[in-house]
């Protein structure tokens, strides 16, 4: 009963959760740098999915994967759009756990595990969105501010 409550507490600690997502969003960011700096791995990657259209665009699917992990990982970690964000890399890493590292796990078993852990943060992002420690709040605070502020300015007279 103990660990239940404790492992509650921990899981929905902010800065506990605040930090799993700046380092997800942080390995999302070197993947996708590591990817731009050698497209052609990527490519290979992609084509070896076995899908025809995967395989047929692999080129721009490069591209469009790399970009959106540079985008995605900016954004969940400095927890701006974190749900969208998740939902958007989450595709992603499914074609990269069932479709490309479950062929290679012999090979790199850690690229494999690495994959598994991120969708799984990725679908816990997406379910528990940014958390308290974040820019999506820090700008909500900032917009009731500013709402309190205005509305003590108007004249109730007018």
């Amino acid at each position: 009963m103990t660990n239940a409550i404790l492992d509650n507490r921990v899981i929905n600690h902010p800065i506990f959760y605040t930090v799993l997502r700046i380092v997800g969003g942080i390995i999302l960011l070197y993947k996708s740098y590591h990817f731009i700096l050698n497209t052609v791995s990527a490519e290979i990657e992609i084509q070896r999915t076995g899908i025809g259209f995967f395989a047929e665009n692999a080129e721009p699917l490069a591209l469009i994967v790399t970009c959106l992990g540079l985008l995605c990982g900016f954004f969940i970690t400095v927890g701006l759009y974190t749900k969208a964000a998740a939902i958007i890399q989450i595709p992603v890493l499914i074609v990269a756990v069932f479709f490309i590292n479950i062929r290679r796990i012999g090979d790199n078993y850690f690229e494999f595990f690495l994959s598994i852990v991120m969708l799984l943060l990725l679908i816990l992002f997406a379910i528990k969105g940014s958390g308290p420690l974040s820019a999506t709040e820090y700008f909500r605070r900032g917009a009731r501010i500013d709402q309190r502020v205005n509305q003590e300015r108007v004249p109730e007279n007018l």
